[in-house]
Order: structure tokens, then sequence, then C-alpha cells
């Protein structure tokens, strides 16, 4: 799923959803402490997650590791691209963008929220089923 429009309509989008949602799913803060894109690449489950959203009315939860921002042709922000673990429909990992996020509903309609009370935890910690047996295959 991506956002299609110009620049200013996926910024009028994301307040709109903001105000919805009653928060910003990445804010300043995070956003410093998040670590870049691939500067978690070698640690397998001990990669932390930073950051953890979810759907209040579904079974759908990221928990991301690292993250940048996406420039465009100009060299100006138009979205920003995380990577972590998704457990939805199975658990694995991959890359989803900001914008992706802000305009996922769940089956009720509700947005996508951010955990307010989220500790970072490694990856093993969340999904020791995943981690554990991958450490056990080397």
């Amino acid at each position: 799923m991506t956002t299609k429009g110009t620049p200013q309509r996926q910024t009028d989008l994301r307040a709109i959803n903001n105000k919805i949602r009653g928060m910003k799913l990445l804010t300043q803060e995070i956003r410093r402490k998040l670590p870049p894109l691939y500067s978690q690449d070698e640690k397998g489950g001990n990669a932390v997650a930073h950051l953890k959203l979810f759907t209040p009315d579904s079974n759908w939860t990221w928990f991301l590791t690292e993250g940048s921002p996406v420039a465009d042709e100009a060299g100006n922000e138009i979205d920003f691209q995380f990577f972590g673990l998704i457990d939805g429909q199975c658990k694995e990992l991959g890359y989803v963008n900001l914008s992706e996020l802000e305009n996922v509903r769940g089956p009720l309609g509700l947005p996508i929220e951010r955990d307010l009370y989220w500790k970072p935890k490694t990856l093993t910690e969340i999904a020791p089923e995943i981690f554990n047996r991958e450490e056990q295959g080397r």
C-alpha cells in the first residue's frame, strides 16, 4: 500500500491522521533515538526494537529497530522508512514506510497507534521462537 500524491498532500494527510489518532507515530524524540537503516544488520536477535506500533482493533504489531528518511531527487524528505519485526499473519522481518502505516485502518476503521509505554527490547526477547532457532542453526 503506497500513498500517492504530492508531498503537500502527504503532509495534509499526516496532520489529519495525527489528529484522529491523537498522537504522532514518529516523534522528533523517537527519530533521534532510532538507529539509521542497516546499522543493526549484524546483530540478528540482539537488534533492539525502539518503537512499537499496533492496530488496536486487530492483531498486527510492528516492532521497529531502525529507520531513515526517504528523500526525493531534490533532497526533500518525502517519507520515512523503517525496518523491524512485523507480527501480522506471521512474524517476519521487513521494511515499511511511515506513509503506509499512517494510512492503514483496522477492521473497525481505527488507525495504527504507538505504544506509549514501550521500553526497548531485543528481537530475541520479543520473538524467541524465531531468534533462538536462528542461533541454534549457526
